[in-house]
């Protein structure tokens, strides 16, 4: 199962390299799952793995003139925020045992892969649905965008520091609807504020969790490797056949963990 974990952390930064997100959804069931994990510091892991894949690929895009560094700094203000102050604060203070029903107690660590899969469903939805192009075709005004990116900051700052999730699904929408940003740029961008997010995310779990570096640097190594292979796969392939195709892996997997905390961890 380890040995299967190490092949989908490369997983995941071929699905940021070749899409621009996506891939940073499965971190944490496969830190759970596959390495054996605890879900709540699988999170703090999470933010790692991520925020350095994303900061690669972040980079790479950059070099093509495909990053706006002034919007990431100011989608930024309110996420990074948020999650600074969920991971800093918020987050030891969650006891471990949530809430009872019945002879079943409701744990931190399974209302968070609960909450987990539905953020799955969600993302798989937006890959799945072209949500992108939906986005385009209905471009919003100029007034309050800086408003509205705030909102979407805060948003995305909340999904990141609850469960570890970069939010690209959520920010390459925000930056298309209210900048008109092309689906490159935008891509490039959201590269650069999720690793913004996480790494200030991790910064903050400094001193909640004991982390084996040794295999934490070894799974973000597989990521980045993933992430300059995908975006060199993407410049022979269709990116909308390859985000509709692990959108539905992504919902395979939500209703896989859906199956198994609901059935199988009470």
């Amino acid at each position: 199962m380890e040995i299967l974990g190490l092949f989908l952390s490369a997983l995941v930064g071929l699905s940021l390299g070749l899409i621009g997100g996506g891939g940073s959804i499965l971190t944490v069931p496969i830190l759970v799952y596959a390495i054996g994990l605890d879900p709540v510091p699988a999170t703090s892991y999470s933010l790692f793995i991520v925020g350095i894949s994303s900061l690669a690929g972040a980079f790479n895009n950059y070099r093509k003139g495909l990053v706006n560094v002034r919007t990431a700094l100011l989608f930024g203000v309110s996420s990074i925020t948020t999650v600074l102050l969920i991971r800093k604060f918020l987050i030891p203070l969650i006891p471990a045992n949530l809430f009872q029903i019945g002879s079943r107690i409701i744990t931190h660590s399974t209302a968070t892969m609960i909450l987990f899969a539905l953020l799955m469903l969600l993302s798989a939805w937006a890959m799945i649905s072209d949500i992108s192009e939906e986005v385009v075709s209905k471009p919003l005004g100029k007034t309050n965008q800086i408003s509205i990116l705030l909102l979407y900051g805060v948003i995305v700052g909340s999904a990141t520091g609850l469960l570890g999730a970069g939010g690209g699904f959520l920010i390459i929408p925000a930056l298309v609807l209210v900048l008109k940003m092309t689906m490159k740029e935008a891509v490039g961008t959201s590269l650069l504020i999720i690793a913004l997010n996480s790494l200030v995310g991790f910064c903050g779990d400094i001193g909640h969790f004991r982390i084996q570096w040794n295999l934490l640097l070894g799974i973000t190594a597989l990521a980045v490797t993933g992430i300059f292979i995908g975006g060199l796969i993407g410049r022979k392939l269709s990116g909308d056949k390859l985000r509709k195709a692990f959108g539905w892996f992504v919902l395979s997997m939500a209703i896989a963990v859906l199956i198994k905390e609901f059935f199988f961890s009470f």
